[in-house]
């Protein structure tokens, strides 16, 4: 078998996994500029799968020199959603998210859009913009010469800030710099550094946040979710009680690609729900009994508290 054939077996044996799930809670339609699929796409793969309910998440920026600053008006965004919502009613369940990107410097920005539009789901992000120093073409000169946790601290402090804003219901991707810094190291590296991991679930537990499990990284050059089911399991024994997880879709393909891997690993997490939140209310959402059976994950063996860090609740 050549590794074209082995991969596009893989992939089949994946799509028959990636069926019978009751939520993918990530996607993108061609209302986000790096996406190209229309929302009626999504609902008919949805029902064609077996997932019973999607939440569309589309990108919103707040740095003027974003992709998706001012890139489509909320309302436009809203009654998309919403009438698809009504024509799909009886068939699958559609929700309107979004994906915030989160700076600190436009925290502000964001908490004032917050008041002033409402969403059923909301996911802060933290992304790669054009003057971050993990893009393609900087990276490899940034990683250069520094030990691994100090050259990736910046990003996960940003993380931290989000979580600490307490703005979203969950965090998406709180690992995503691994897609950029993948061809320089490994995901090993990541393992080894828990004391990148550990405010940033401390200040999802302190702020009641909840944290994705994004299976877009299965897809990418990671080659594991966002984050992975070590720091999932950690994220547990720390006091996390609120999880989610959606395949980050921003092709018709990747549609609820690798989402059964994230099942797993939200059960060998110790959960046995997800939670969304549907207008005003966070809803818990059963993880199907086929995974919870597969047992659970080990934590990170070693995880390091740094003595500047005080004891959070869920400790």
């Amino acid at each position: 078998m050549t590794p074209h054939q082995a991969r596009a077996a893989d992939d089949q044996t994946r799509a028959a996994d990636d069926r019978d799930l009751p939520l993918d809670a990530h996607l993108h339609t061609d209302l986000s500029p790096d996406a190209d699929v229309p929302i009626d796409v999504y609902a008919a793969m949805a029902i064609e799968r077996g997932i019973d309910e999607i939440a569309i998440t589309d990108h919103v920026d707040f740095d003027p020199g974003a992709p998706a600053y001012a890139y489509v008006p909320f309302e436009t965004r809203e009654r998309v959603v919403r009438e698809a919502a009504e024509r799909w009613a009886d068939r699958v369940a559609i929700r309107f998210g979004v994906e915030l990107t989160y700076q600190r410097r436009h925290e502000e920005a964001i908490r004032d859009h917050l008041r002033r539009y409402r969403y059923d789901f909301t996911i802060g992000s933290v992304h790669i913009g054009p003057d971050s120093p993990y893009r393609a073409e900087t990276v490899a000169a940034w990683l250069e010469g520094r030990p691994f946790a100090e050259a990736v601290e910046p990003y996960f402090r940003e993380v931290e800030a989000a979580a600490r804003s307490g703005l979203f219901d969950v965090l998406g991707h709180i690992d995503f710099v691994k897609r950029y810094t993948a061809q320089h190291r490994t995901a090993a590296d990541y393992a080894a550094a828990p004391e990148l991991y550990e405010p940033v679930l401390r200040a999802l537990v302190e702020t009641g946040t909840g944290l994705e499990v994004n299976t877009s990284g299965l897809r990418q050059a990671a080659g594991e979710t966002y984050p992975s089911a070590a720091i999932v399991a950690w994220f547990r024994e720390l006091g996390g009680r609120t999880i989610t997880a959606g395949s980050d879709a921003h092709r018709a393909e990747s549609f609820a690609f690798g989402l059964a891997e994230g099942y797993r690993i939200v059960a060998g997490g110790g959960f046995g729900e997800l939670t969304v939140r549907r207008a005003d209310r966070r809803h818990a959402v059963s993880v199907p009994d086929r995974f919870l059976a597969q047992g659970r994950s080990p934590a990170l063996s070693r995880p390091i508290r740094p003595a500047t860090m005080p004891d959070l609740p869920g400790a």
